[in-house]
């Protein structure tokens, strides 16, 4: 195994091209140019976030704006690389775990004020204190001490993150982590007004208040409708921002936003509605941008309560009667594929396990599923009476009552639907008293497939079943020790495999990246990630 050598990255920042509005020539006698209009990006987002503290939030809507309000060490190109943002340049020890990250020295909060590495120790600090109760808090777990901080052992001032200089910040980490500069492109690891903070407390993350740092700043918020961003002059790189405005609407319904598209009131939608893919695909090909995607769409057991807890016979037949072809040819309809694991195809340095029963037909999964329901002790004369939560949306009912039918024909299962707020439903699964069953979705933060496997770990807040296995936790711990990526690779797919075996959630379908993405937007790149900063796109004047 060879010694990771001293890196010494200088990193050319990803810029696009400033496309100018047209100057529109005035018409009085004294000849001067009026100003250029405003240029307002209107961009589909999907549900509401549920905060823009980036300490606070865990959904992919809020990180879609908070990607332009802020800014990690390191970012993401349109397609979806590395790149240099906060950070212009860093060094990495040769045994992979100290990085050494020269900030530059014209970065500057969205007020003025200059970022420094201070900064971004306070906001790691904040991550991992166990009174923030960030949702996220393992973005930092691999920073030294951050584990004893985040149990209490420790206090957050006993990080691995140090500010030796205004504009130079070491990170120490327990171990090497392949990934780490993926990581710290994570909202959760963009650095906070420490001020602003102390100054406005619950209430900091709200317009007016809130202090950011990347290529846009925050004006208005009317919930249920948009939020509103504009572009932060004080950005180091301002003069590569194409766009003044930025209003990320709320769109909850994915026919409604297309719509809303389809009436020029948006330029970028969120998703494509399953009933209306077809006929874009036909009247609107060019506008289609449909691409893989790094994320599952899974219905995940409450493993705290009855009936779930410690039957996993019960759950393997559940797992084993939906029948996933079925619903991605006839509901979703995009070109996704049926999940029988839980890493999905095309992670990076992975090969993904599959359930066992993955390549039994149609007749022998039914028959297989009816024996271990019985032998879960449930049968015509005792069905399991049970109750599955979801939010709201046309595509999420859809997939429930055909699972409910599926369900009700294989097995005689009396499934209740429980049609449920986005933020209701969240609070609902993160509390484990009253769900049972409940529809969620993982994308990917970075791809490795530690992103996935991790947050089913006993020990990580985003584990939102409840799963608690000794065997499936030394294994990623095993994995988390290896520096050759071969032997981590075995160590995360045997992982998955324990995993899969104990059936802590059902995945369903593997998402694929589908947007309507209008003729006049420029700089818009295909990634696994789906993440399009809108700092990189820009709009051509009307034709």
């Amino acid at each position: 195994m060879n010694p990771v050598t001293t890196q010494k990255r200088h990193v050319r920042v990803w810029s696009l091209p400033l496309v100018c509005c047209a100057l529109v020539l005035s018409a009085c006698g004294n000849g001067e140019q009026a100003p250029s209009p405003e240029t307002v990006l209107n961009r589909g987002t999907g549900d509401e976030p549920e905060s823009l503290d980036v300490h606070k939030s865990r959904s992919t809507e809020a990180g879609d704006v908070q990607r332009d309000l802020g800014e990690g060490l390191t970012g993401y190109s349109p397609q979806g690389e590395i790149v240099a943002a906060a950070a212009e340049r860093w060094e990495i020890s040769p045994d992979g775990i100290e990085y050494t990250f020269e900030l530059r020295p014209d970065a500057r909060w969205s007020n003025g004020d200059l970022l420094t590495a201070a900064d971004f120790v306070f906001s790691f600090r904040r991550l991992v204190d166990p009174a923030t109760a960030a949702f996220y808090i393992q973005s930092a777990g691999d920073i030294e001490n951050a584990a004893a901080i985040i149990g209490g052992e420790m206090p957050p001032a006993a990080l691995g993150a140090e500010a030796v200089g205004p504009h130079l910040l070491k990170i120490r980490l327990g171990k090497p982590v392949p990934y780490f500069l993926g990581l710290l492109t994570h909202p959760s690891m963009f650095p906070v007004h420490r001020p602003s903070i102390e100054a406005h407390g619950r209430d900091y993350a709200r317009p007016g208040n809130l202090v950011t740092n990347g290529a846009f700043r925050l004006v208005a918020w009317e919930v249920g409708s948009y939020i509103e961003i504009e572009r932060n002059q004080f950005y180091w790189n301002d003069r590569a921002t194409a766009v003044d405005r930025v209003r990320h609407h709320v769109t909850s319904e994915p026919i409604a936003e297309l719509n809303r598209y389809r009436a020029a009131e948006l330029h970028t939608t969120r998703t494509i509605p399953p009933e209306s893919f077809a006929q874009m695909k036909a009247e609107r090909s060019d506008e289609v941008r449909v691409s893989p995607a790094l994320g599952v769409y899974y219905y995940g057991f409450n493993l705290t309560k009855p009936p779930f807890a410690g039957n996993r016979k019960l759950r393997e037949a559940l797992s084993m009667a939906v029948d996933r072809e079925t619903l991605v040819e006839k509901i979703t309809g995009r070109g996704e594929p049926p999940a029988y694991g839980w890493v999905p195809d095309g992670t990076a340095n992975y090969d993904p396990c599959r359930f066992s029963y993955a390549d039994l037909s149609a007749a022998e999964r039914t028959k297989k599923a009816q024996q271990l329901y019985r032998e879960a002790g449930f049968g015509p004369d005792n069905p399991l009476e049970v109750e599955l939560r979801y939010n709201t949306s046309d595509t999420h009912q859809r997939i429930a009552l055909a699972v409910q039918s599926m369900w009700r024909d294989v097995l005689g299962v009396e499934l209740t639907l429980i049609n449920e707020e986005f933020q209701v439903l969240l609070e609902n699964v993160e509390q484990k008293e009253i769900t049972e069953l409940f529809r969620l979705s993982w994308n990917g933060d970075y791809n490795d497939a530690h992103t996935f496997l991790s947050n089913l770990e006993s020990d990580n807040p985003s584990n939102m079943t409840g799963y608690a296995s000794d065997v499936f936790d030394s294994m990623m711990e095993r994995a988390a020790g290896q520096r050759d990526p071969v032997f981590r690779k075995g160590f995360l797919e045997e992982a998955e495999c324990i995993m899969l075996d104990d059936h802590p959630l059902i995945p369903i379908y593997f998402f694929v990246n589908r947007s309507m993405v209008s003729p006049r937007v420029r700089g818009w790149g295909d990634n696994v990630l789906n993440y399009h900063y809108s700092r990189h796109l820009s709009l051509a004047a009307d034709e």
